[in-house]
């Protein structure tokens, strides 16, 4: 049931941040700035040495109250750190066979960047939770989600790169079930944070 409750809980909320904040006190005022406008899903970065460190201090001052995952997992060494440190789902800018095995095994929702539909195809086929439209989104843009779900309508995706507030509608409008925000949703005070959070709710609220 967890992966199933994780997933869901992703996907009702639609939007997620991506930390790469380099102390536990930073991500926890990121992490405060998002809550208050309503996005209580955040991945913490592994492109930094204590990721594990920092989510596992999020889950224990916040606990329910915020899903806490990892970013960036290249393989599955690092994803079995994640979880070992209570990391709720993984997400990777790569497929790899051995992160979906071990986050099928936890029962743990996989989300790795894929560059074709054979990737995407095999990703789902080992149990991933998404598929991240990612790196190549940023060449294509939303209409890569479309370009996916064309040939397979019930493919969850997952995207990250180039998302605005201006153009964060078309992408949900393509198909994208949960879109990732970079600066938006951690560069200033926690309550610019918040502010741009609610904008985000607001408009996957409307368009949905």
């Amino acid at each position: 049931m967890k992966k199933m409750n994780v997933t869901k809980r992703m996907v009702d909320c639609g939007a997620l941040a991506i930390v790469r904040a380099e102390t536990l006190d930073r991500a926890c005022e990121i992490a405060e700035g998002c809550m208050k406008g309503g996005v209580t899903v955040i991945e913490i970065s592994y492109t930094l040495n204590n990721a594990g460190e920092i989510i596992q201090g999020l889950n224990k001052k916040y606990g329910k109250e915020l899903c806490v995952g990892a970013g960036t997992v290249l393989d599955s060494e690092t994803a079995r750190h994640a979880i070992l440190h209570g990391a709720q789902f993984i997400i990777a800018p790569n497929y790899d066979e051995g992160v979906a095995k071990i986050c099928n095994r936890y029962q743990i929702p996989y989300a790795p960047g894929c560059t074709s539909l054979t990737e995407a195809v095999d990703a789902l086929s080992l149990g991933a939770a998404f598929i991240k439209a990612f790196p190549i989104s940023d060449f294509y843009g939303p209409k890569l989600a479309k370009v996916f779900k064309t040939p397979i309508p019930d493919m969850p995706i997952l995207a990250s790169g180039g998302i605005t507030l201006d153009n964060l509608h078309v992408w949900l409008e393509n198909g994208v079930d949960v879109c990732g925000f970079g600066g938006l949703l951690t560069k200033g005070t926690s309550e610019d944070i918040a502010e741009n959070a609610r904008k985000i709710r607001e408009i996957i609220k409307n368009t949905r």
